[in-house]
């Protein structure tokens, strides 16, 4: 079942992320990310957080339209989207889209970013989206579609990505090895339709970005 959950992050353009969303047969929303979604003329299938960012008057409309709250004590050890996810998970999805889940706060972005190792580890295909980044952690094999041009890279997010191999980017790779804290990988781009990148060992960071 696909699933699209909704943060408190940056959006962008609503017709956009509106498409993404409609397309979804699951909709969580974590706390503040309601507002996204009223805005859009949404309604997910449950809203989880402590909600200690949702406001009064979006968390009024929601309760008016009979939407569930799933409420948690701000003194908690998980953050709202993860609480999202996990009840996504215990609730069907076998496909995660995270919106608005990037934004103004690093410490939450890369939070969100290293939430996708829980799903890549359970075999749970997923991503985040965003104005201007697909964002996925690899720790096997990816296959990604886009437009000669445009931009993808990869960053090593363990101490070495072993056995990198990529197809389909300007600047190709045959079983390399790449540390962290190289730039090696950063701004390829596509020539063809599709791009796919493999590894061997570690987990790496891909991204898809435009300007």
């Amino acid at each position: 079942m696909k699933c699209v959950i909704i943060a408190n992050g940056s959006l962008g353009p609503k017709d956009v992320f509106k498409k993404i969303v409609s397309r979804a047969q699951l909709i969580v929303c974590a706390d503040g990310g309601g507002r996204h979604l009223k805005d859009m003329g949404i309604f997910p299938d449950v809203l989880i957080g402590d909600f200690d960012s949702l406001c009064a008057s979006d968390k009024a409309f929601f309760e008016k339209k009979n939407i569930p709250f799933i409420p948690f004590n701000p003194k908690k050890d998980q953050t709202d989207t993860d609480l999202a996810i996990s009840w996504a998970l215990e609730n069907g999805a076998s496909d995660i889209t995270l919106i608005a889940a990037t934004g103004t706060r690093l410490d939450h972005t890369l939070c969100n970013i290293f939430l996708l190792k829980r799903l890549v580890d359970g075999k749970i295909p997923c991503r985040i989206i965003d104005a201007h980044n697909e964002i996925y952690l690899l720790t096997d094999q990816l296959t990604i579609s886009g437009k000669p041009g445009d931009l993808l890279s990869i960053i090593p997010v363990s101490k070495k990505v072993c056995g990198v191999t990529i197809e389909g980017l300007e600047y190709p790779l045959s079983d390399a090895d790449i540390e962290m804290g190289s730039s090696l990988g950063t701004s390829n781009c596509f020539l063809k339709d599709t791009a796919v990148i493999s590894i061997k060992k570690g987990v790496l960071l891909v991204i898809k970005s435009k300007d």
